[in-house]
């Protein structure tokens, strides 16, 4: 049974699980409009219409984590997007907390994914209406993850940790609650920013980035003020603040494309 860790209740977070629903975000998205209030989790043990990051599909079968955190006016909406760092690290404070062994192999992937051993593991969606609430949507592949994607996926059990949906919520929900405090309404932004560096993949090292209309690769230097990605590339010092790191200093293609870049 899927549960909150009693401090999360305590604190007057609130869970309605279901076991199939198309979308948990898409759904906590309803309940905002006719009135609902959070923080509310929504979670399902199977999503038929899952969704990711730039209306990409999430393929959802049982097994996994897909939950969505209904946040009612947490701070102002032009920093909503900080948000992604907030959770990518509460998910990271989660894993660490119920497979610690797994800690030396978990990382954090700008903008919004968590990497086991350099493969996918979790992805997050922020997605806000208007200037009342933001979901923030959570998946987590813990006994299972797709293949044949643009960036290499993983799971908890391929890793040799048995962490069922229901634990790693339990979980979620009190670092959750933990890491938005530390943010607090955005004011926190600094710390925030320098535990996800602390925890970066590829910091320091040549990387991939695909934007809207190119494909770019260069140093990962760090991330500005605003959590913009700062890239070191063979025309100069690049700031994105949207886009897909689809490759890291592993993938030989990465340096391959730097030296193209360089002429």
């Amino acid at each position: 049974m899927i549960e909150l860790d009693p401090r999360a209740s305590a604190a007057g977070v609130r869970l309605v699980a279901h076991d199939e629903i198309g979308s948990t975000n898409a759904e906590a998205l309803r309940l905002m409009r006719l009135g609902e209030r959070g923080p509310l989790w929504i979670t399902a043990v199977r999503q038929s219409a899952g969704r990711g990051r730039r209306g990409r599909s999430w393929i959802s079968p049982p097994g996994n984590l897909y939950a969505s955190l209904l946040l009612t006016d947490p701070g102002p909406a032009r920093l909503w997007p900080q948000i992604s760092f907030v959770a990518a690290l509460a998910v990271h404070d989660a894993l660490v907390e119920v497979a610690p062994e797994l800690a030396p192999v978990l990382a954090l992937k700008w903008p919004n994914d968590v990497l086991l051993a350099g493969a996918k593991l979790a992805g997050i969606l922020i997605e806000g209406e208007g200037v009342r609430a933001v979901v923030v949507g959570v998946g987590v592949n813990c006994t299972s993850h797709p293949a044949h994607m643009d960036y290499p996926a993983s799971d908890l059990a391929a890793a040799g940790a048995n962490v069922p949906a229901a634990a790693l919520l339990a979980a979620l929900s009190v670092t959750m609650l933990g890491r938005l405090a530390q943010w607090d309404r955005g004011d926190g932004f600094a710390t925030i920013r320098a535990d996800w560096l602390a925890r970066a993949a590829g910091l320091g090292e040549e990387i991939r980035v695909r934007l809207a209309d190119r494909e770019i690769a260069g140093r990962f230097q760090e991330l500005d003020a605003a959590g913009c990605l700062v890239l070191i590339a063979p025309g100069g010092r690049e700031v994105i603040c949207a886009g897909d790191l689809i490759a890291l200093a592993a993938d030989p293609s990465v340096t391959e494309g730097a030296r193209m870049a360089d002429g």
